[in-house]
């Protein structure tokens, strides 16, 4: 049987001489037995037996110990040989005693012999370190195995040694020393374990010393272990250079310079600028980097401007000899004027005449600038090669690739260039000249297909198929009424120009009063040239009557004074109207009465009365007007006789 130290090598005897073969042998943790008056062991009698426990181990530095026992009946302790405890004799009662002994450092046996003769048996015994600051003199042994690793990724060193052996050992000591300089007295760092991982280490390529020391429970210390080294690798960057921002200028430059204070470093190896157009912080890039590969040698810089009316920021950061590179400094910001033409071009040029106009495409810039805003496409009525020719611009702003000048006058030859512009109007190399002779055209598209037109309350909704004409520019509605029995016709306007109304889109409520009319509608396609199909020519007519919300004839009041004129209604419930003086039997006129039709009820409700005062024109607004549909009103005049006037009549085409 080997058991491993610290435990017992455990052996039991059937004599009290420990003589002949043991019975067994086992291992045991500790010396801790209460056999009463039973038997020990199989096979073991259960008086006059005897136990031995045995232990050989590593005391490191050694010093004082005490042997506490308790025992029934006899016990018997040696250390190396020399017997420490003598209590063996046969007794009834518990014995106790503590012996104090001095263990020198290295390694000793232990070996403790219990016997029993008749009667209870128990056994309690131990070896223990007196710990006591006024007992215990002996420091720790130094330890022993130490290693010493370094990470130059983290930066970090790992050191380690060898547990020692002592009882009472209580931690370790790590103590770091710059190389040239002593430890103090204070510990870098305090542990329970056999490593120390230093993550306060500088990074500046200086070299440091490493030592451990042992401590014990009474507080003895050990001597410091052969100093381990290590160099560490420079990652501590430089300070930022400072009063760089101070070379800022109000107004324009045409050019950079930048002074700073001088750094202090002992390694420093020199300075960066980096220049910037996207403002604060300024990215440490290569691609930003002005001042070249190697770093500047002085606390100057200075470097023309490009004039692109950008705002310029510079920032200077100094660099060691071991590649470190500082925060950058404080910016300073330098504005510039906007002369500088993008970079693009618009290559590969072409322009054909078809029925849309006069079509160029060309090919994407290889090349673009940042504030590159489009391209612009001139005409001009002669040659780049001549002077004095006259330039229209025909398309602004143009990010794709192709435009069409959809109506140049015809009969000419025109001159076309494409010119990338920027934000602030430069333009960039223009694309190759472009001649077309321009034939126009004056044929109209074809007739509009799909035309409907359906009566609403608020008017006609008209609705058609989209042209595929290519030359279309815009729809024209044409609506056609009844005079002397022939169909007369006018294009809707548009209300604020007075001028035709041009749409773009296929659908469009004409939004007319239902008064019944019966009405023809055409709508005809218009190309750029303003050429377009007539009633007459063949467009395409739609007939339509309109629904028929007016009031009973004899509905009150009656219509048809003159009192008040001028009595109209806006799409947003609002009825305006003047009055004379007087009604048509000469009685004053005191105020007006309005009316709205109830199509529910067949009849007009009073909705408002207002006095006349010294007002030229009156006005009532509809604040429950329904939407889509039409609404007729009258308005009525007040006498001062007391009567009431005839009504005149007026309606309102509301919207959806």
């Amino acid at each position: 049987m080997t058991c491993k130290s610290p435990v017992f090598t455990r052996q039991f005897y059937a004599n009290t001489t420990f003589s002949g073969t043991p019975k067994k042998t086992d291992c045991d943790s500790k010396i801790d037995q209460s056999w009463g008056t039973g038997t020990p062991a199989t096979g073991l009698p259960s008086d006059n037996f005897a136990v031995r426990w045995t232990v050989t181990r590593d005391f490191g530095s050694g010093g004082a110990f005490s042997i506490p026992v308790e025992t029934r009946d006899g016990l018997r302790v040696y250390l190396d040989g020399a017997r420490k405890v003598d209590i063996w004799k046969n007794v009834s009662t518990t014995q106790k005693q503590t012996v104090n002994v001095t263990i020198p450092s290295g390694t000793h046996t232990l070996r403790f012999d219990f016997v029993n003769w008749t009667g209870m048996a128990n056994v309690k015994a131990d070896y223990l370190p007196r710990t006591s600051a006024t007992v215990d003199k002996v420091k720790p042994l130094v330890p022993t195995g130490t290693s010493l690793s370094y990470s130059t990724s983290t930066y970090q060193a790992k050191f380690g040694w060898t547990a020692n052996k002592e009882m009472d050992l209580a931690g370790y000591r790590v103590y770091r020393r710059l190389q040239g300089g002593t430890y103090g007295s204070t510990p870098l760092a305090t542990t329970t374990a056999t490593s120390y991982t230093d993550t306060t280490l500088p990074e500046n390529g200086a070299v440091y010393a490493y030592e451990v020391r042992a401590y014990d429970k009474a507080g003895n210390e050990s001597a410091g272990t052969a100093d381990k080294y290590v160099t560490t690798v420079d990652a501590s960057a430089p300070a930022a250079p400072k009063g760089v921002e101070n070379a800022w200028k109000p107004g324009y430059s045409e050019k950079v310079g930048l002074s700073w204070y001088g750094n202090t470093e002992a390694d420093l190896a020199g300075y960066r600028v980096y220049r910037s157009t996207t403002g604060r912080p300024v990215a440490l890039t290569a691609a930003n980097r002005v001042s070249g590969d190697q770093p500047l040698g002085g606390g100057w810089f200075e470097q023309p401007l490009p004039q692109t009316g950008d705002t310029y920021f510079y920032v200077v950061t100094a660099v060691d000899t071991h590649g470190n590179e500082s925060a950058a400094s404080g910016t300073a910001e330098f504005y510039t004027r906007d002369t500088t033409g993008p970079v693009d071009t618009a290559y590969h040029a072409k322009a054909v005449e078809d029925e849309r106009g006069v079509t160029l495409t060309w090919d994407k810039s290889a090349v673009t600038s940042a504030d590159f805003a489009g391209y612009t496409v001139l005409r001009y009525d002669r040659p780049r090669t001549q002077p004095g020719r006259t330039v229209a611009v025909v398309g602004k702003n143009i990010r794709g690739t192709s435009f069409t000048d959809t109506a140049p006058p015809p009969g000419a030859t025109y001159y076309y260039s494409v010119v990338a512009v920027d934000g602030a109007g430069n333009g960039g190399p223009p694309s190759d000249e472009m001649a077309v002779t321009v034939a126009g055209n004056s044929t109209p598209p074809p007739p509009v297909t799909g035309t409907t037109a359906t009566a609403k309350e608020n008017g006609v909704s008209l609705s058609w198929d989209a042209s595929g004409d290519p030359g279309l520019d815009h729809y024209r509605i044409l609506r056609g009424t009844l005079v002397d029995g022939q169909w007369v016709y006018a294009p809707l306007q548009d209300a604020w120009t007075l001028r035709p109304w041009e749409f773009t889109q296929t659908h469009h409520l004409d939004r007319t009063v239902a008064d019944g009319e019966q009405v023809r509608y055409g709508v005809v396609a218009v190309d750029q040239y303003g050429n377009q199909l007539t009633p007459e020519t063949g467009a395409s007519l739609q007939d339509v009557t309109e629904l028929d919300l007016r009031p009973d004839s004899g509905a009150a009041p009656a219509v048809g004074d003159n009192t008040l004129g001028n009595l109209h209604g806006d799409v947003y419930g609002s009825v305006r109207w003047w009055g004379g003086d007087t009604g048509a039997n000469g009685s004053k006129v005191t105020g007006y009465t309005v009316y709205r039709w109830n199509r529910s009820t067949r009849v007009f409700d009073k909705v408002d009365v207002q006095p006349r005062g010294n007002d030229t024109s009156w006005s009532y607004v509809d604040t429950t007007l329904p939407k889509g549909t039409t609404t007729y009103y009258r308005v009525t005049a007040t006498l001062a006789d007391g009567t009431e006037t005839a009504a005149r009549e007026t309606a309102i085409a509301s919207l959806d």
